[in-house]
């Protein structure tokens, strides 16, 4: 029922592209569902652990490794995307998060050994995943629209991380977050069902290649995906970590709620603003777009230290949503024309998983670094704002061959 809504939701705006419909409505309905579980437990996690007696710089040291410990999954990631398709990849990546949310909701009784098993599968599964969609999103878009096409890949998107940490919140405090970690990981279940439809989109059996790989052009893409990552982990690791222990407290199991709603509200902004930026980047105004929105990124980062009132987290959400949509939509595009150009798909795409790690990465070292600096957690928090509004301007250094036309 999922995937017929969006085949005729395709249909009534892409009628010259009908032998695509199944493509495009598989990987809007599957991505949807992933988003769903995801977001629906990643806004517990961090506070999970931190209810459970972990430390703040405990947290930022495990986001650190786990992030770097993606980094050498790329490649073999990669390896299995060339060789069976993205398609194969996006179904073992969602079997392989589902152990992932089991083991992690067992923290409380397993510490350590959990938090292992999840750092395992989690990594591995979202290091074959991130590459999976990109090369099947990319095969599968029509150049004339690309920007009308992720505008509504985003706006799916955004629906599904906008009401599931919600649903999470709701969960995690009638039932308990451990709950909430169970549902999630059904989800994933249910975001494989529509990949069983169709063939692979890309040729298999491919291998990764390194030598001649146009570096040229490539190389600024890839030191944006790396601020852009580090601004991610702060925006929706960080932040509600923020929220919860400096404004909401931790004490019971309704900040989880309260926490959840917060992160739901900004749905309509993400929406509005989706559809606007997809409209500028198919006018070819993506690289202004790009540029404006990361200076615009980077005054939210700096206005959060100084947030402390529940309207104010409101604001500074639905600021950061508008902002993060722009360039994230406009990086996008920039990455789907790069892999075309390169001739190496696959390798660009492994390429842009690795950035997307180290920076993540950074970032979780980062808070660990100015907590153990200042010997103060909400300082620390700070300063890892502060931080990331210097490190997200990297995005704009991005030179797509596309915006140059």
């Amino acid at each position: 029922m999922v995937k017929n809504f969006f085949h005729s939701f395709m249909l009534r705006r892409h009628f010259w592209r009908y032998a695509t419909f199944s493509d495009v409505a598989e990987i809007y309905t599957s991505r949807t569902l992933r988003m769903m579980a995801i977001n629906l437990a990643g806004v517990l996690m961090s506070v999970f652990l931190y209810q459970n007696g972990y430390s703040i710089m405990f947290i930022g040291a495990y986001w650190g490794i786990y992030f770097a410990t993606k980094i050498p999954m790329c490649l073999p990631a990669a390896k299995y995307v060339a060789h069976y398709g993205p398609k194969h990849a996006t179904l073992l990546s969602n079997g392989l998060y589902i152990p992932a949310l089991i083991a992690f909701s067992f923290v409380p009784q397993l510490g350590m050994y959990a938090m292992a098993v999840t750092v395992v599968f989690q990594g591995f599964s979202a290091a074959m995943y991130e590459m999976g969609y990109m090369i099947h999103f990319s095969k599968v878009k029509s150049d004339r629209n690309a920007g009308k096409e992720i505008a509504y890949m985003n706006m799916f998107e955004k629906i599904a991380t906008g009401v599931s940490p919600l649903i999470g919140g709701l969960i995690a405090y009638m039932a308990g977050p451990q709950a909430a970690l169970w549902v999630a990981s059904s989800l994933f279940v249910l975001a494989s069902i529509p990949l069983l439809f169709t063939p692979e989109p890309v040729k298999t059996r491919q291998k990764l290649v390194f030598r001649g790989f146009p570096w040229r052009i490539a190389w600024t893409s890839l030191v944006a995906k790396t601020g852009a990552s580090l601004d991610l982990f702060t925006s929706a690791t960080i932040w509600p970590l923020f929220v919860a222990v400096a404004i909401l407290g931790v004490t019971g199991d309704d900040v989880y709620a309260k926490l959840g709603l917060l992160l739901s509200i900004v749905v309509l902004a993400a929406l509005v603003s989706s559809y606007m930026f997809g409209r500028l980047i198919d006018r070819r105004r993506g690289g202004e777009l790009l540029r404006y929105s990361v200076y615009w990124k980077s005054i939210t980062h700096i206005i959060r230290p100084f947030v402390g009132t529940v309207g104010g987290v409101v604001g500074v959400n639905v600021a950061n949503e508008v902002a993060e949509t722009g360039y994230s939509m406009a990086l996008m595009r920039g990455f789907f024309d790069t892999a075309d150009l390169s001739g190496q798909r696959v390798t660009y795409f492994a390429l842009i998983s690795i950035a997307n790690n180290v920076g993540m990465s950074l970032g979780g070292g980062l808070l660990c670094l100015f907590v153990w600096l200042t010997r103060n957690d909400i300082l620390g928090m700070q300063l890892l704002f502060g931080a990331t509004a210097v490190i997200v301007l990297l995005v704009a250094t991005a030179r797509f061959q596309l915006y140059r036309r």
